[in-house]
């Protein structure tokens, strides 16, 4: 689904169906499809790591038996008790069942749970943690909420690829836009941003009410942890506040808000929505009142857009799929006349609609054409004396080679149309001549939506989740970028306030925390799942979706060693402490260990670490760099010495006193408590430790970002948590003086970047000078706290 939607940033007509016809469909069967996926991984994780299991007793059955009864020859036993002890230890091969029974009865019977261990559980099996030795009473320890808290500093990214209309400039100077859960309020001279956070799900819709400060955002309605369906909702507020004025429509929504309208002649009054039901219906609010007006069946086909005339707040148009409305509002009733193409091709998409300064209604198709649709006389010999007046097309306007995106009126008349395919943005005189035309870069995909600043300068959205700034003399630059497929790669920079991101779009970006800007992308063969940056800060490694790896250098942005590992995914890169080894984590159960020389620029084979029975998900070194503790996908726990040739240290009781140099495995004594009572153990996809080691970032499957402290060993440990994304969050990481920390959803495309507050972090001098940002941020604490 991620390349399905890739590859249809450029194809207009199918773009536009894909992403308003089945949205919810495709989330739906995206939910199940990644929930069997996951189950099938960890049946065959299951399998091969019981299989290993039942090899590793069939070797050591013997040596028991000849140890068992060497020790009864020492103790004198009578035969008959070295007959006993040889059936006892015959009848420990294990049987062909779970790896939880198999392994109960022998440490039942034999006493091999050692002292200072606790057990967790995921998904029914047993996992033991190793009490340090400077923890005397495991029992009496106490779990608090952290001394630091979150607040949203910064939203990296734009909804551009599969939403249109959703990008305005308002008086105050701030563009005004959404991505994720997230509603952001940058001011393009000030470089500042707000945000408007209460949306529980992903922000779908905006309009801006007629006096420019109130502002109407719709959402989609998500799902629950349990996989409960949410309600949508509209929310009313106030742009300068930020201050929710109403709530409209929950309980009434189906699926989402697919759009919404403010009505104009009327000052407002009134709200118009459509929803993303199957009939997605169409409902006009008195939204101060919170009442509803009236409410009825739009159609059955995709809806892209809906406004109110802006003489008559009776008159509503609606267009979509091979149609387009003209409603009449009248006793609390809705009537409708659709729009007759006649001898004009029928478009199998009218994406946009505009009135013009005359009062005619402009059509936007994916034929490319801009059609004139004027007022008729009503027909009264054919139809009656009630008949009423109608919309015909006067005129049929050539515009754009592939679809017409968006279409925006200019104070004085003139009308801007923007491009699928060719990438124009066309200026008109009133009476369609064109005047000017210019193309916005091939990188930035195709023209999604237009916003007019002054009549010269512009805003323009695109397919390729950008806003670009500009004029048709001078051209257009970026002053939003983002990813446009799902991530997962995140890294942060030693010593600078920079950080990566890679993911399915093929894209790495190396983002300024400081200035908020993206400082260089570039474009990888195949997509980018881990990366890390060499602890000189020099070059930075990426892991790929084959099994190869690349080393760019920081500067000259050069990929300065190319070398491949298996032919699996890789899903962790990590640096030794010291920079002389790197870690590659694969999914096909190996870690591979490499020397690096030459600042980070060569990399030789050293080892191999093998033992796994499932793919390798987290990795850390420690301190020391000798040592490698991993996560697989079936939730084991291993340590390993490099130094001594990436041996499997299969005591794993030795090394509960180790030292770490990072902390993102998720499974460990010290994070133990951040996993939620009856957890799947996909429900955490990362977490990272802070540098000071007092507390740790959490990257849950529900949209979440939690923050504990650390160490968090016990079960039910207290959180804050943060809401923003819309998606799973794949990764988090704090920047290297813990001023910061970010997180990364995966199917939102979103980057956040939370401000560290509190107990001697997120208000000293060496953190980011960002703090003309304004946020609404806000934390709750979780587990009963």
């Amino acid at each position: 689904i991620p390349g399905f939607f890739s590859i249809m940033d450029f194809n207009d007509d199918v773009s536009a169906e894909s992403s308003t016809e089945f949205p919810d469909r495709l989330s739906l069967m995206e939910v199940r499809l990644q929930a069997q996926e996951d189950e099938i991984t960890l049946l065959k994780s299951s399998l091969a790591d019981a299989l290993r299991k039942l090899r590793l007793h069939d070797q050591q059955i013997p040596l028991l038996k000849q140890q068992l009864i060497a020790g009864a020859l020492r103790l004198n036993l009578s035969p008959w008790r070295m007959h006993y002890l040889k059936a006892s230890s015959s009848s420990m091969k294990p049987r062909s069942n779970s790896v939880e029974r198999r392994e109960m009865p022998l440490k039942k019977r034999w006493g091999r749970t050692k002292p200072g261990s606790i057990k967790m559980f995921i998904r029914g099996r047993p996992i033991t943690m190793y009490i340090p030795s400077n923890i005397l009473n495991y029992e009496e320890l106490r779990m608090d909420l952290p001394s630091q808290k979150l607040e949203l500093d910064w939203v990296y990214g734009y909804r551009g690829r599969d939403c249109r209309a959703n990008l305005y400039l308002l008086p105050s100077g701030e563009a005004v836009y959404f991505i994720a859960c997230v509603v952001v309020l940058y001011h393009i001279s000030n470089q500042t941003q707000r945000h408007y956070q209460k949306h529980t799900d992903c922000v779908r819709c905006l309009a801006i009410h007629p006096d420019k400060v109130r502002v109407a955002s719709g959402q989609t309605a998500g799902v629950d942890k349990d996989g409960k369906p949410l309600q949508p909702i509209v929310h009313i507020w106030d742009s300068k506040t930020l201050v929710t004025l109403q709530q409209i429509g929950l309980g009434t929504f189906e699926r989402g808000v697919g759009a919404v309208a403010f009505s104009s002649s009327d000052a407002g009054t009134f709200l118009c929505v459509i929803d993303d039901s199957n009939e997605h219906m169409l409902s006009v609010w008195d939204w101060n009142k919170n009442i509803k007006h009236t409410e009825v069946k739009n159609t059955n086909e995709a809806v892209l857009a809906v406004d109110f005339s802006p003489t008559d707040t009776n008159n509503i148009i609606s267009c979509g799929k091979s149609h387009v409305y003209f409603w009449t509002m009248s006793a609390g009733t809705l009537t409708k006349k659709q729009g007759i193409f006649g001898k004009y091709k029928k478009p199998k998409f009218v994406l946009c609609f505009v009135f013009s300064l005359t009062g005619d209604v402009l059509t936007g198709d994916s034929e490319g054409n801009i059609l004139t649709w004027g007022k008729s006389a009503a027909d009264i010999k054919t139809l009656g004396k009630g008949a009423k007046e109608t919309f015909q097309i006067m005129k049929q306007t050539r515009a754009h080679e592939g679809s017409v995106f968006t279409m925006c009126v200019l104070q004085g008349g003139a009308i801007l149309s923007g491009g699928g395919k060719d990438r124009k943005i066309i200026r008109w005189s009133a009476d369609l001549a064109p005047e000017r035309e210019c193309e916005i870069p091939e990188k930035f995909g195709a023209v999604r939506t237009i916003a007019d600043v002054d009549g010269e300068e512009l805003l323009v959205g695109t397919t390729r989740n950008a806003i670009l700034r500009g004029t048709f003399s001078d051209g257009f630059v970026a002053i939003v970028q983002g990813h446009v497929d799902e991530m997962w790669g995140l890294a942060t920079h030693h010593t600078q306030n920079i950080f990566l991101t890679c993911g399915n779009d093929r894209q790495v970006c190396v983002w300024n925390a400081e200035d908020h800007k993206l400082d260089w992308c570039t474009t990888l063969e195949e997509s980018g799942l881990c990366a890390d940056f060499s602890p000189n800060g020099a070059v930075v490694s990426v892991g790929l979706s084959t099994g190869r790896w690349v080393v760019l250098d920081l500067q000259t942005k050069e990929v300065v060693s190319d070398l491949t590992d298996g032919n699996e995914q890789l899903s962790v890169m990590r640096y030794s402490p010291d920079g002389s080894f790197l870690a590659v984590g694969s999914h096909d159960n190996f870690i591979y260990i490499y020397n690096v020389t030459e600042g980070g620029r060569r990399y030789t084979r050293f080892g191999k670490c093998t033992g796994h029975s499932s793919f390798i998900t987290h990795l850390d070194w420690s301190k020391d760099g000798k040592y490698v503790m991993s996560n697989s996908g079936d939730y084991e726990i291993l340590y390993w010495d490099v130094a001594s040739g990436c041996k499997l240290l299969r005591n794993r009781f030795e090394s509960k006193d180790r030292k770490w140099a990072s902390y993102t495995c998720v499974l460990g004594f010290h994070v133990m408590g951040v996993w939620l009572e009856g957890s799947d153990g996909t429900d955490i996809n990362a977490l990272c430790r802070s540098h000071s080691e007092s507390m740790v970032a959490v990257a849950d499957d529900f949209c979440k970002v939690h923050l504990f402290q650390y160490p968090c060993p016990k079960p039910k440990a207290p959180s804050y948590k943060y809401e923003g994304h819309g998606s799973h969050v794949t990764n988090v990481r704090f920047t290297h003086n813990d001023s910061h920390l970010l997180s990364m959803g995966g199917k939102d495309t979103c980057i956040l970047q939370w401000r560290v507050k509190g107990a001697g972090t997120g208000d000293h001098k060496e953190h980011l000078a960002s703090s003309s940002s304004v946020c609404s941020s806000s934390s709750s604490p979780e587990n009963g706290t």
